[in-house]
């Protein structure tokens, strides 16, 4: 039986775009304490798809974790301004929270 992130990297080689599979993953490998992978796949979803405002909640939150402070503000104020152009009231509010308790 295959495992969740086994399916999900599965699914990204059928479609590379596919942008909730790579941020499943990024969470799955999140889980697995494999942060630099999980960062690379967000980085990546950021990349292929600006407007995912989730993405960048979790990678903000593993940078601030990992100590890259200034890292994860640059990317939680990008999640903002796609936050704003999207109307993702819920994640802009996560990602404003999360950017307060950095300062």
């Amino acid at each position: 039986m295959k495992t969740r992130r086994e399916l999900l990297e599965e699914f990204l080689t059928a479609d590379p775009n596919d942008s909730f599979s790579r941020y499943a993953l990024a969470l799955e490998l999140e889980k697995e304490n494999r942060p630099l992978e999980a960062i690379e796949q967000l980085q990546e979803v950021i990349a292929r798809d600006a407007n995912y405002v989730a993405a960048y909640y979790h990678l903000g939150r593993i940078l601030g974790r990992m100590g890259q402070i200034e890292d994860a503000r640059a990317i939680y104020h990008r999640g903002l301004d796609a936050a704003v152009s999207t109307g993702d009231q819920k994640t802009r509010g996560e990602i404003q929270e999360a950017l307060e308790l950095l300062d």
